[in-house]
């Protein structure tokens, strides 16, 4: 599918254009960091996606695309929440609330017409890596590197063998958008990777890389008849 990019600060640029290479079913055309730029550009050009930014300069992705007679697909992409239900009567495919992942943004594409393009393959694929937004930068990360994660006030630490990163997602973001069968709440501040598990011993489990995880008595229940049934 060819797509665009609407977005007008460079960092989310970077973004979405590195998304869009590593799905590799959709080819970006262009970005523009105004709405109006992006008009002038679809009078004479056929596009299936649009990656639309909400607050713009001169006109808002908003009120650009109430201006389209017949607007291609469209997935909103911005860090305010408060447009979500106006987004959906405009009829958009998705709204993907800055920062996202990489997984939710593979989620929304497939949602879109072209959704085929993507097959269950290269899905399989893209899902083994995740973009952990630390500080100004987004890293990519094996997924089956992840020992465990730690929420630590404000932010969560992924533990991978011989370093840890500091995400500004929230413990409840991981448990969202990583594989519940592979990763389980055993505590209010920690999440583990059961492949990871070595032993359990009482109200602690033991990981890889000699790590020991105290279970949550309010988690215990859940865990033993999940790992120890």
């Amino acid at each position: 599918m060819n797509c665009i990019i609407i977005e007008d600060q460079p960092p989310a640029q970077r973004i979405l254009k590195k998304y869009i290479e590593d799905i590799g079913s959709l080819q970006l055309l262009a970005t523009f960091p105004d709405a109006l730029q992006a008009m002038a550009f679809l009078k004479n050009q056929a596009v299936d996606l649009i990656f639309l930014d909400i607050h713009l300069p001169k006109i808002s992705g908003i009120d650009f695309l109430k201006t389209l007679a017949h607007p291609p697909q469209v997935i909103l992409t911005t860090a305010f929440p408060d447009y979500a239900l106006e987004s959906y009567e405009l009829d958009v495919v998705d709204y993907l609330l800055k920062p996202f992942s990489f997984q939710r943004f593979v989620k929304a594409v497939s949602k879109t017409s072209g959704q085929k393009s993507i097959s269950p393959e290269s899905k399989s694929d893209l899902q083994k890596t995740i973009f952990i937004k630390s500080g100004y930068e987004h890293i990519k990360i094996s997924i089956e590197e992840i020992v465990f994660i730690k929420s630590d006030a404000d932010y969560t630490e992924l533990n991978i063998p011989g370093k840890k990163h500091l995400s500004s997602e929230s413990l409840r973001f991981w448990l969202d958008n990583l594989d519940q069968n592979q990763f389980f709440r055993v505590h209010k501040s920690y999440i583990i990777n059961i492949k990871k598990i070595v032993k359990v011993s009482g109200n602690q489990v033991y990981l890889e890389q000699d790590v020991i995880i105290p279970i949550g008595r309010a988690y215990k229940e859940a865990f033993n008849q999940k790992i120890l049934k």
